[in-house]
C-alpha cells in the first residue's frame, strides 16, 4: 500500500536545540497512525513540518508521493490540540466558514453540518456564540470543523482534550468511521489504550528521534510477555523489593509491573498472596502505556 504520508530525514533547530533529528517516518495510506512521544518530544514541531506552518531545514515531506506543500493544505485537515476557535462567532457561522475555505458547496455543508450537530448533540446550540460554549463543547465543533469536508489525510492533536467519557468514546466511533471511509488519521496523544484499541501502527519519538516504531502487536511482542498485571485488595509492600520487581506501575488496586532479572512469576505471586488479596495475577504482553513508560525512562537514565 503506497504511502499517504512520508517524512524523509527531515531535521529542525531552534536556537541550536535540536527539536526533531533526522526522523523517517512513513504512514499508509488508509491507516491509523500514532504519533506518540513525551511532552517536548518534537510531535508538534513535526506536525506543523507536516502542515508547511514551518518549515523543516532539512529532509522531505511528501503526502501521496508529491512535495507539494499547497496540495498539503487541500488534503490534509487538522485539529490542532490548542483551540483555534473565532470565539465572538456562532457555532453554526464558524463551521460554514471553515467549510467554504475548505471549498464545499453551502447547500452541502449546511447538510451535514446538521448532521454533525444533531451527532454531536450541539443542534440547541448552533445559533450560540462560541465564547459561551464550554471547552467540551467547543472541542466538539472543532472536531465537527476538522471533519466535515471529509479529507484524505486527518491530523489530530489531543483529540479528547476537554471531553468527558461519553463524548470521548463518541470521538472514537466517529474516527473509526471516518477511517471506515478510507480516511488517513495520524493522531497524537497520552492515552496509551486508546492508542492500543485504534491504532494499526505507531512510532514513539523522544528528544526529536525516533525510538520505536511498528505495528501494535509487533512492538508488545519485541517488549517481551513478563508483564505481570496484578488486581488486588491491601497495602502492597512488595512491589517497593526491587530484589523482586524491576519496574512498576501502581495505582493502589491495579499494578502493571516487570520482574527483576532472573526472578520467576511465582515468587512474586507468593509475595503478594502474603500480603494483599489477589483478584486478578495475569502474565502477558506489556501494555503500550508500561512500554513508553520505560522507554522515556531509560533514555533519561542513560542521558
Amino acid at each position: 500500500m503506497a504511502d499517504a504520508l512520508l517524512l524523509d530525514g527531515i531535521e529542525k533547530t531552534y536556537d541550536q536545540v535540536r527539536a526533531v533529528d533526522t526522523l523517517h517516518l512513513a504512514v499508509p495510506q488508509g491507516s491509523v497512525y500514532g504519533l506518540l512521544g513525551p511532552n517536548g518530544a518534537g510531535k508538534t514541531t513535526t506536525i506543523r513540518m507536516i502542515l508547511d506552518i514551518i518549515r523543516p531545514d532539512a529532509g522531505r515531506i511528501l503526502v501521496f508521493g508529491e512535495d507539494d506543500p499547497e496540495m498539503r493544505r487541500k488534503r490534509i485537515s487538522y485539529l490542532p490540540e490548542e483551540r483555534g476557535l473565532y470565539r465572538k462567532m456562532k457555532v453554526r457561522e464558524l463551521v460554514l466558514y471553515i467549510a467554504r475555505l475548505r471549498g464545499m458547496d453551502s447547500a452541502e455543508a449546511r447538510k451535514r453540518s446538521d448532521y454533525w450537530f444533531q451527532r454531536f448533540d450541539l443542534t440547541a446550540f448552533a445559533d450560540a456564540k462560541l465564547e459561551a460554549l464550554s471547552k467540551g463543547m467547543g472541542q466538539k465543533v472543532q472536531f465537527i470543523a476538522t471533519i466535515l469536508h471529509r479529507p484524505d489525510v486527518l491530523i489530530l492533536d489531543e483529540p479528547f482534550s476537554g471531553l468527558d467519557p461519553v463524548n470521548v468514546e463518541l470521538v472514537k466511533e466517529v474516527m473509526q468511521e471516518v477511517h471506515r471511509e478510507g480516511a488517513t488519521i495520524l493522531f497524537s496523544t497520552h492515552q496509551m489504550d486508546t492508542v492500543e484499541r485504534l491504532c494499526d501502527a505507531i512510532c514513539l519519538i523522544n528528544h526529536g528521534k525516533k525510538v520505536l516504531e511498528g505495528s501494535v502487536g509487533d512492538v508488545r511482542r519485541k517488549h517481551g510477555t513478563n508483564s505481570i498485571q496484578i488486581e488486588y485488595e491491601g497495602v502492597a509492600k512488595f512491589l517497593a523489593d526491587r530484589s523482586l520487581i524491576a519496574s512498576v506501575d501502581d495505582t493502589g488496586r491495579y499494578a502493571e509491573l516487570t520482574p527483576a532479572p532472573g526472578v520467576e512469576t511465582q515468587r512474586i505471586l507468593e509475595a503478594a498472596v502474603r500480603e494483599v488479596r489477589v483478584r486478578r495475577f495475569e502474565v502477558m504482553e506489556p501494555s503500550l502505556h508500561r512500554i513508553f513508560v520505560d522507554t522515556v525512562r531509560g533514555m533519561s537514565a542513560g542521558a
